[in-house]
């Protein structure tokens, strides 16, 4: 696959991975039995695995690795993050405003690596 098309199917993983946790989130936050349904506890995951392969292997085309490139290495550490407050706000929040901090707190880590990845500069300005 040529890295072109690597970096669309990234994208558009990025946007679908985003738009999902939103909107579980959002499910989340109402209470609503969507968020414990089969798909909605599998699709996350496939997409994940797409985004993440996809990264992998556009990292070792390119040659360009965490820990080697400051903008990578903040991506990875914003990944972190975002997985870590993920969870605490869809699993194991102990109460809704916990939930919600770390709602808030997860699409926050997202824009962050997303800011990154378009600026390719950990400090989000352009160069």
């Amino acid at each position: 696959m040529s890295y072109l098309a690597l970096k669309h199917l990234h994208v558009t993983c990025v946007v679908i991975s985003g738009l999902g946790f939103t909107l579980r989130g959002w499910w989340m936050l109402s209470g609503s039995p969507l968020l414990r349904a089969r798909l909605t506890r599998v699709v996350p995951h496939v997409v994940d695995t797409l985004l993440l392969g996809s990264a992998l292997i556009m990292a070792w085309q390119s040659g360009q690795y965490p820990f080697a490139q400051g903008w990578l290495t903040a991506k990875l550490c914003g990944l972190v993050v975002y997985i870590l407050c993920g969870t605490m706000a869809l699993k194991r929040g102990k109460t809704p405003r916990q939930r919600l901090l770390f709602l808030i707190l997860a699409l926050a880590a997202f824009a962050y690596i997303v800011g990154v990845a378009l600026t390719r500069n950990p400090l989000l300005y352009a160069r």
